[in-house]
């Protein structure tokens, strides 16, 4: 059987596992990604997408795009978007193997996939649909064919222009791709320079004709950060970094690429060392970037570096069978001392589920369809807003945070239990009072943490 049939296989085969992942633990998308979901939605309605609604996420036009052609699916589309890039996971670990294939040999590329594709961090992005992981799946198989076929442009291009269109990490790839073209002539061939900027040129052209302001998301990111107090000052960056970095590729992993690169620049049996080199470098100038330009600093800014350390990682454990077994010891070792994670993990996925559940239970009963009649439905703060609107198929005016606005009439969804008040009951910028029964509101149906108060006429005032 030739190797590139083996591969496939193995690839149907973690793709089949991430399916049966999928049916077998329902879970939910994200915040920003249920928004992507009601822009879609109001897209495919023909209505202009709602990117100023209140503490709204920064918007990335494939993913909406994308979101907008789910939305035809009707109300699952949450899960198929989950599918999605539970696909994509296993497509990005795919990738990850040909890239450590292509620099080193087939053994480091599996340890590198392996040790990138367990990434609890990536796999929880997974499940809540994250941008993230379809951005990482184009980034690593532009990188991927680019060292396997160095200078071969093409698909290449197309693939860093569609990641440009998710997160703005591939337009410095985009830009080191073009230098590297032009490498020992001019800066980069001028014909290919629209590449470079098509990406950007798309997501602004996408904010002027919604917003009127081609930067709007730059400006509502800046401004949201400050608003949630997420920004940085320069010099809290570089401890961030290191700390971030750590965390998501895992402290043992990244011991171990630091060893690795050492290791494998001293045997010089590196091939297309400036594809990691550039994975790592466009990752970390973008997250400090973000500092200088006052926006956010989150640890998942960093994945495309922490991938790029799985890379020498790998390499450095497949080098002799003492190393091997050294890193298998330390790897359940690890697994031993981290055993908690696992429960994290499915409490995680457990917790996301029962909080979706129990929040369209709760406004599917009769009660609040009545009182809606007279007023929208308000949660305590902004988190929940875009799943509510999901799940009711709603508007912005008709689903809104009472940290923003007070209402008179309506619905008011009040939250109980710790976890549940932590999660989405309080949050930065919003006054824990608004997780109170407002004025002239009744009691009305319960469904595990979350209890409507309604204020109309017409809506039945005994729990249901």
């Amino acid at each position: 059987m030739s190797t590139r049939r083996t591969e496939l296989l193995a690839v149907g085969g973690l793709a089949l596992i991430g399916v049966l992942f999928w049916a077998l633990v329902p879970t939910y998308p994200n915040y920003d990604a249920y928004y992507h979901l009601d822009w879609g939605r109001e897209i495919v309605g023909g209505r202009l997408p709602t990117f100023e609604a209140y503490q709204a996420p920064t918007e990335h036009p494939l993913y909406l795009a994308l979101c907008a052609v789910l939305g035809l699916l009707g109300e699952h589309a949450d899960r198929a978007l989950v599918l999605f890039t539970v696909l994509c996971h296993v497509a990005f670990t795919y990738a990850v193997y040909r890239l450590g294939a292509a620099i080193w040999d087939r053994r480091a590329g599996v340890a590198a996939a392996l040790l990138a594709g367990s990434s609890f961090a990536l796999l929880l992005y997974a499940a809540r649909a994250y941008v993230d992981e379809p951005f990482l799946a184009l980034v690593l198989w532009a990188g991927a064919l680019e060292a396997e076929k160095p200078r071969r442009e093409g698909i290449v291009w197309a693939l860093l222009v569609l990641a440009g269109l998710l997160r703005p990490e591939a337009w410095i790839l985009g830009g080191l791709y073009w230098l590297w073209l032009g490498r020992g002539r001019a800066p980069g061939p001028l014909s290919r320079l629209p590449l470079v900027v098509a990406a950007p040129l798309v997501w602004c052209a996408v904010d002027a004709v919604v917003t009127g302001d081609p930067l709007f998301s730059l400006h509502s990111t800046s401004d949201l950060a400050d608003e949630l107090n997420r920004t940085r000052s320069f010099s809290e960056v570089p401890g961030d970094f290191v700390s971030f970095l750590v965390d998501t590729a895992r402290l043992p992993v990244a011991v171990a690429a630091v060893a690795g690169v050492w290791w494998s620049w001293r045997r010089r049996d590196a091939r297309s060392v400036h594809v990691p080199l550039a994975l790592f470098a466009a990752g970390s100038f973008t997250f400090f970037a973000t500092s200088v330009a006052g926006l956010s600093v989150l640890p998942r800014y960093l994945t495309v570096p922490a991938v790029a350390l799985c890379l020498p990682a790998g390499y450095l454990v497949t080098r002799s069978r003492a190393l091997l077994t050294v890193a298998v010891v330390a790897g359940l070792a690890f697994v031993v001392v981290r055993a908690d994670a696992f429960d994290r993990l499915a409490t995680e996925l457990r917790f996301i589920r029962s909080t979706h559940d129990d929040l369209t239970a709760v406004l599917r009963t009769p009660a609040v369809a009545a009182a809606r009649r007279c007023g929208p439905v308000t949660l305590p703060n902004y988190r929940l807003v875009p799943d509510a609107r999901w799940i009711l198929d709603a508007g912005q005016k008709q689903v809104g945070s009472r940290s923003a606005v007070e209402r008179t009439s309506g619905v008011a969804l009040l939250l109980v239990g710790d976890k549940l008040l932590r999660r989405y009951g309080f949050a930065d910028g919003a006054s824990p009072k608004t997780n109170a029964p407002p004025d002239g509101f009744l009691r009305g149906p319960m469904r595990g943490g979350f209890t409507a108060y309604v204020a109309c006429p017409a809506a039945p005032r005994t729990s249901g």
